[in-house]
Protein backbone atom coordinates (compact mmCIF):
# COMPACT_ATOMS: atom_id res chain seq x y z
CA UNK A 1 0.00 0.00 0.00
CA UNK A 2 1.34 3.57 -0.90
CA UNK A 3 2.23 5.87 1.45
CA UNK A 4 2.06 9.33 -0.15
CA UNK A 5 3.53 11.92 1.80
CA UNK A 6 1.53 14.82 4.10
CA UNK A 7 0.27 17.71 2.10
CA UNK A 8 -2.27 19.63 4.11
CA UNK A 9 -1.45 20.59 7.79
CA UNK A 10 -4.50 21.63 10.39
CA UNK A 11 -2.73 23.74 13.50
CA UNK A 12 -4.70 25.13 15.98
CA UNK A 13 -3.58 27.07 18.49
CA UNK A 14 0.27 26.98 17.29
CA UNK A 15 0.33 23.29 17.27
CA UNK A 16 -0.07 20.78 14.28
CA UNK A 17 -3.05 18.60 15.68
CA UNK A 18 -4.15 16.79 12.13
CA UNK A 19 -2.43 15.92 8.67
CA UNK A 20 -3.58 14.94 5.36
CA UNK A 21 -1.59 12.78 3.22
CA UNK A 22 -2.36 12.47 -0.64
CA UNK A 23 -1.02 13.11 -4.08
CA UNK A 24 -1.01 16.28 -6.53
CA UNK A 25 0.54 16.86 -10.25
CA UNK A 26 0.48 20.28 -12.09
CA UNK A 27 1.17 20.26 -15.38
CA UNK A 28 3.10 22.92 -17.77
CA UNK A 29 1.29 24.62 -20.90
CA UNK A 30 2.30 21.96 -23.30
CA UNK A 31 1.35 19.33 -20.80
CA UNK A 32 4.28 18.14 -19.34
CA UNK A 33 4.69 17.34 -15.78
CA UNK A 34 5.84 20.92 -13.94
CA UNK A 35 5.61 19.76 -10.59
CA UNK A 36 4.05 16.62 -8.46
CA UNK A 37 3.63 15.13 -4.90
CA UNK A 38 2.99 11.54 -3.75
CA UNK A 39 2.06 9.07 -6.38
CA UNK A 40 0.22 10.89 -8.99
CA UNK A 41 0.14 8.13 -11.67
CA UNK A 42 -1.73 5.58 -9.36
CA UNK A 43 -5.31 4.93 -10.24
CA UNK A 44 -8.24 7.31 -7.99
CA UNK A 45 -11.74 7.39 -8.58
CA UNK A 46 -11.76 11.28 -9.52
CA UNK A 47 -15.73 11.29 -8.53
CA UNK A 48 -17.53 14.72 -9.71
CA UNK A 49 -14.61 15.71 -11.22
CA UNK A 50 -15.38 13.36 -14.37
CA UNK A 51 -18.73 15.36 -14.91
CA UNK A 52 -16.63 17.76 -17.34
CA UNK A 53 -15.51 14.66 -19.27
CA UNK A 54 -19.02 12.89 -19.18
CA UNK A 55 -20.80 16.10 -20.50
CA UNK A 56 -18.38 15.77 -23.66
CA UNK A 57 -19.45 12.62 -24.06
CA UNK A 58 -23.07 13.69 -23.94
CA UNK A 59 -22.66 16.50 -26.59
CA UNK A 60 -20.79 14.23 -29.05
CA UNK A 61 -23.93 11.56 -28.42
CA UNK A 62 -26.05 14.99 -30.19
CA UNK A 63 -26.85 17.01 -26.50
CA UNK A 64 -28.10 19.92 -27.67
CA UNK A 65 -27.06 22.52 -24.66
CA UNK A 66 -24.93 25.59 -24.44
CA UNK A 67 -24.45 28.23 -21.47
CA UNK A 68 -25.63 27.78 -17.98
CA UNK A 69 -27.66 24.33 -18.98
CA UNK A 70 -24.20 22.76 -19.94
CA UNK A 71 -22.67 24.33 -17.08
CA UNK A 72 -25.38 23.00 -14.92
CA UNK A 73 -24.65 19.51 -16.90
CA UNK A 74 -21.23 19.45 -16.40
CA UNK A 75 -21.05 20.26 -12.65
CA UNK A 76 -22.35 19.64 -8.79
CA UNK A 77 -24.62 22.36 -8.06
CA UNK A 78 -25.88 23.01 -4.67
CA UNK A 79 -29.43 22.87 -4.82
CA UNK A 80 -30.26 26.12 -4.97
CA UNK A 81 -33.59 27.25 -6.41
CA UNK A 82 -32.04 28.29 -9.94
CA UNK A 83 -30.79 25.14 -9.69
CA UNK A 84 -33.31 23.22 -9.63
CA UNK A 85 -35.68 25.39 -12.17
CA UNK A 86 -32.41 25.15 -14.97
CA UNK A 87 -33.06 21.46 -14.33
CA UNK A 88 -36.72 21.29 -14.58
CA UNK A 89 -36.00 23.48 -17.97
CA UNK A 90 -33.87 20.67 -19.34
CA UNK A 91 -35.92 17.69 -18.62
CA UNK A 92 -38.78 19.77 -20.07
CA UNK A 93 -37.22 20.81 -23.28
CA UNK A 94 -36.51 17.11 -23.68
CA UNK A 95 -39.68 16.19 -22.84
CA UNK A 96 -39.21 14.63 -19.56
CA UNK A 97 -40.11 15.21 -16.20
CA UNK A 98 -38.12 14.42 -12.80
CA UNK A 99 -39.88 11.13 -12.75
CA UNK A 100 -37.00 10.18 -15.18
CA UNK A 101 -34.37 10.80 -12.85
CA UNK A 102 -32.55 7.93 -11.27
CA UNK A 103 -30.31 9.93 -9.17
CA UNK A 104 -31.37 9.54 -5.35
CA UNK A 105 -33.35 11.91 -3.24
CA UNK A 106 -31.06 14.59 -1.45
CA UNK A 107 -31.15 17.78 0.53
CA UNK A 108 -29.16 21.12 -0.97
CA UNK A 109 -25.30 21.21 -0.35
CA UNK A 110 -25.77 24.82 0.34
CA UNK A 111 -26.51 24.96 3.58
CA UNK A 112 -29.07 28.15 3.37
CA UNK A 113 -30.70 26.24 0.50
CA UNK A 114 -31.33 23.28 3.08
CA UNK A 115 -32.44 25.56 5.50
CA UNK A 116 -34.93 27.73 2.93
CA UNK A 117 -36.39 24.15 2.02
CA UNK A 118 -37.09 22.89 5.32
CA UNK A 119 -38.78 25.90 6.18
CA UNK A 120 -41.28 25.46 2.88
CA UNK A 121 -42.22 22.16 3.82
CA UNK A 122 -39.97 20.62 0.95
CA UNK A 123 -38.40 16.82 1.17
CA UNK A 124 -35.70 15.63 -0.19
CA UNK A 125 -35.81 15.42 -3.65
CA UNK A 126 -34.13 13.85 -6.65
CA UNK A 127 -34.37 17.71 -8.18
CA UNK A 128 -31.85 18.87 -5.51
CA UNK A 129 -29.32 15.95 -5.32
CA UNK A 130 -25.94 17.52 -6.77
CA UNK A 131 -25.60 15.60 -10.07
CA UNK A 132 -29.29 16.05 -11.18
CA UNK A 133 -27.97 18.56 -13.28
CA UNK A 134 -25.85 15.58 -15.08
CA UNK A 135 -28.83 13.24 -14.73
CA UNK A 136 -30.86 15.27 -16.87
CA UNK A 137 -28.65 16.07 -19.08
CA UNK A 138 -27.46 12.09 -19.83
CA UNK A 139 -31.40 11.72 -20.07
CA UNK A 140 -31.88 14.86 -22.71
CA UNK A 141 -29.09 13.03 -24.56
CA UNK A 142 -30.70 9.77 -24.68
CA UNK A 143 -33.61 11.21 -26.40
CA UNK A 144 -31.65 13.02 -28.55
CA UNK A 145 -29.82 9.82 -30.04
CA UNK A 146 -33.12 8.28 -29.59
CA UNK A 147 -31.77 5.91 -26.80
CA UNK A 148 -33.68 4.44 -24.05
CA UNK A 149 -33.56 6.69 -21.12
CA UNK A 150 -35.00 4.01 -18.34
CA UNK A 151 -31.38 2.32 -18.78
CA UNK A 152 -29.23 5.40 -19.18
CA UNK A 153 -27.72 4.30 -15.80
CA UNK A 154 -26.22 0.63 -16.97
CA UNK A 155 -23.03 0.48 -17.88
CA UNK A 156 -23.82 -1.26 -21.52
CA UNK A 157 -26.22 1.66 -22.45
CA UNK A 158 -24.72 3.26 -25.32
CA UNK A 159 -24.49 6.47 -23.24
CA UNK A 160 -22.18 5.16 -20.81
CA UNK A 161 -19.71 3.43 -23.10
CA UNK A 162 -19.53 6.52 -24.76
CA UNK A 163 -18.71 8.34 -21.33
CA UNK A 164 -15.95 5.39 -21.37
CA UNK A 165 -14.21 5.96 -24.79
CA UNK A 166 -14.40 9.86 -23.92
CA UNK A 167 -12.28 9.13 -20.40
CA UNK A 168 -10.08 7.08 -22.05
CA UNK A 169 -9.65 9.41 -25.12
CA UNK A 170 -8.89 12.95 -23.02
CA UNK A 171 -6.87 11.57 -20.04
CA UNK A 172 -4.91 8.87 -22.41
CA UNK A 173 -5.28 5.98 -20.00
CA UNK A 174 -7.32 2.98 -20.30
CA UNK A 175 -9.76 3.11 -16.92
CA UNK A 176 -8.14 0.38 -14.42
CA UNK A 177 -11.64 -0.12 -12.61
CA UNK A 178 -15.06 0.67 -12.85
CA UNK A 179 -17.51 1.51 -10.15
CA UNK A 180 -20.55 3.11 -9.43
CA UNK A 181 -20.90 6.65 -8.00
CA UNK A 182 -22.87 8.18 -4.97
CA UNK A 183 -25.15 9.27 -7.81
CA UNK A 184 -25.91 5.74 -9.48
CA UNK A 185 -23.69 6.34 -12.68
CA UNK A 186 -20.71 4.54 -13.71
CA UNK A 187 -17.17 5.51 -12.23
CA UNK A 188 -14.51 5.39 -13.67
CA UNK A 189 -10.89 4.69 -12.10
CA UNK A 190 -7.67 7.05 -13.93
CA UNK A 191 -4.51 8.43 -12.34
CA UNK A 192 -4.42 12.03 -10.89
CA UNK A 193 -1.67 12.77 -13.69
CA UNK A 194 -4.87 11.32 -15.92
CA UNK A 195 -7.60 13.62 -15.11
CA UNK A 196 -5.37 17.21 -15.27
CA UNK A 197 -4.66 15.91 -18.78
CA UNK A 198 -8.08 15.89 -19.37
CA UNK A 199 -8.94 19.26 -17.94
CA UNK A 200 -6.17 20.80 -19.81
CA UNK A 201 -7.64 19.21 -23.11
CA UNK A 202 -10.79 20.55 -22.48
CA UNK A 203 -9.58 24.15 -22.07
CA UNK A 204 -6.88 23.97 -24.97
CA UNK A 205 -9.46 22.17 -27.58
CA UNK A 206 -10.79 24.54 -30.54
CA UNK A 207 -13.62 26.99 -30.02
CA UNK A 208 -16.44 24.96 -31.00
CA UNK A 209 -15.42 21.25 -30.07
CA UNK A 210 -17.32 19.49 -27.62
CA UNK A 211 -14.10 19.56 -25.17
CA UNK A 212 -14.23 23.52 -25.19
CA UNK A 213 -17.61 24.09 -25.42
CA UNK A 214 -17.73 22.46 -21.66
CA UNK A 215 -14.91 24.18 -20.58
CA UNK A 216 -16.08 27.69 -21.52
CA UNK A 217 -19.74 27.10 -20.31
CA UNK A 218 -18.39 26.05 -16.84
CA UNK A 219 -16.14 29.31 -16.66
CA UNK A 220 -18.83 31.62 -17.96
CA UNK A 221 -21.34 30.22 -15.48
CA UNK A 222 -19.63 28.81 -12.12
CA UNK A 223 -22.43 29.45 -9.86
CA UNK A 224 -24.45 27.42 -12.39
CA UNK A 225 -21.44 24.19 -12.26
CA UNK A 226 -21.09 24.85 -8.28
CA UNK A 227 -23.27 27.59 -6.30
CA UNK A 228 -23.11 30.49 -5.13
CA UNK A 229 -21.26 30.34 -2.12
CA UNK A 230 -18.83 27.47 -3.05
CA UNK A 231 -15.01 27.29 -3.30
CA UNK A 232 -14.73 26.20 -7.23
CA UNK A 233 -17.08 29.87 -7.85
CA UNK A 234 -14.79 31.84 -5.73
CA UNK A 235 -11.72 30.54 -7.48
CA UNK A 236 -12.78 31.06 -11.78
CA UNK A 237 -14.73 34.21 -10.35
CA UNK A 238 -11.58 35.50 -9.25
CA UNK A 239 -8.95 34.23 -12.20
CA UNK A 240 -10.65 34.58 -15.29
CA UNK A 241 -9.75 31.60 -17.98
CA UNK A 242 -9.48 29.22 -15.07
CA UNK A 243 -11.45 25.83 -14.77
CA UNK A 244 -12.25 24.42 -11.66
CA UNK A 245 -14.38 21.33 -10.47
CA UNK A 246 -14.18 19.16 -7.51
CA UNK A 247 -14.89 15.47 -6.54
CA UNK A 248 -15.99 13.54 -3.21
CA UNK A 249 -13.50 11.81 -1.31
CA UNK A 250 -10.89 14.92 -1.61
CA UNK A 251 -10.71 15.42 -5.52
CA UNK A 252 -10.06 18.43 -7.26
CA UNK A 253 -8.98 19.19 -10.98
CA UNK A 254 -8.49 22.53 -12.85
CA UNK A 255 -7.08 24.03 -16.16
CA UNK A 256 -6.13 27.37 -16.93
CA UNK A 257 -6.79 28.90 -20.61
CA UNK A 258 -2.91 28.52 -21.49
CA UNK A 259 -2.97 24.99 -20.57
CA UNK A 260 -1.10 24.37 -17.22
CA UNK A 261 -3.51 21.84 -15.22
CA UNK A 262 -3.73 19.90 -11.98
CA UNK A 263 -5.15 18.01 -9.59
CA UNK A 264 -5.66 16.70 -6.37
CA UNK A 265 -6.81 13.84 -4.58
CA UNK A 266 -6.68 13.58 -0.61
CA UNK A 267 -5.98 9.96 1.04
CA UNK A 268 -8.72 10.05 3.58
CA UNK A 269 -11.40 12.49 1.56
CA UNK A 270 -11.23 15.25 3.65
CA UNK A 271 -13.09 17.80 1.26
CA UNK A 272 -11.06 20.78 3.45
CA UNK A 273 -8.12 19.72 2.37
CA UNK A 274 -8.64 20.18 -1.75
CA UNK A 275 -8.56 23.23 -2.13
CA UNK A 276 -5.39 24.95 -0.57
CA UNK A 277 -3.58 21.94 -2.68
CA UNK A 278 -5.18 23.33 -5.40
CA UNK A 279 -4.30 27.36 -4.71
CA UNK A 280 -0.30 26.33 -4.18
CA UNK A 281 -0.44 24.20 -7.46
CA UNK A 282 -1.45 27.35 -9.02
CA UNK A 283 0.69 29.60 -7.18
CA UNK A 284 3.46 26.84 -7.74
CA UNK A 285 2.69 26.83 -11.82
CA UNK A 286 2.82 30.44 -11.83
CA UNK A 287 -0.96 31.39 -12.22
CA UNK A 288 -1.94 32.84 -8.93
CA UNK A 289 0.91 35.70 -9.53
CA UNK A 290 -0.08 36.48 -12.64
CA UNK A 291 -3.57 37.23 -11.83
CA UNK A 292 -2.76 39.04 -8.73
CA UNK A 293 -5.66 38.21 -7.07
CA UNK A 294 -5.84 37.53 -2.92
CA UNK A 295 -6.51 33.30 -2.45
CA UNK A 296 -5.41 33.71 1.29
CA UNK A 297 -8.52 32.46 2.24
CA UNK A 298 -8.63 29.71 0.03
CA UNK A 299 -5.34 28.74 0.49
CA UNK A 300 -5.06 28.44 4.83
CA UNK A 301 -9.02 28.59 5.72
CA UNK A 302 -9.40 29.83 9.35
CA UNK A 303 -9.99 27.63 12.15
CA UNK A 304 -11.98 28.97 15.21
CA UNK A 305 -11.46 28.91 18.83
CA UNK A 306 -15.10 30.28 19.82
CA UNK A 307 -15.54 33.22 17.92
CA UNK A 308 -11.35 33.97 17.24
CA UNK A 309 -8.89 32.56 14.28
CA UNK A 310 -6.95 30.50 16.63
CA UNK A 311 -5.54 28.55 13.14
CA UNK A 312 -5.63 27.34 9.69
CA UNK A 313 -5.98 24.70 7.37
CA UNK A 314 -2.52 25.07 5.10
CA UNK A 315 -0.67 23.14 2.76
CA UNK A 316 2.40 21.63 4.21
CA UNK A 317 5.90 23.92 4.65
CA UNK A 318 8.14 23.52 1.18
CA UNK A 319 5.15 21.56 -0.45
CA UNK A 320 6.20 21.97 -4.23
CA UNK A 321 9.29 23.71 -3.15
CA UNK A 322 7.70 26.85 -1.85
Amino acid sequence: MRVNPVLVEVERSGFVESWHRGSAVGLAPGGEVAVAAGEPDQPVFPRSANKPIQAVAMLRSGLDLDGEALALAAGSHSGEDFHVEAVERVLAAAGLTSAALRCPAAWPLDAEAERNAVRAGWQRSPLRMNCSGKHAGMLAACVAAGWPTETYLDADHPLQLAVEAAVAELTGEKPAAVGVDGCGAPLFAVSVTGVARAFRRLVVADPGTPERRVADAMRAAPQYTAGTRREETRLMEAIPGLLVKCGAEGVDAFAYADGRAGAVKIDDGAMRARTPVTVALLRALGVAEETRHDLERLAAPELLGGTDPVGAVRVAPGLFGR
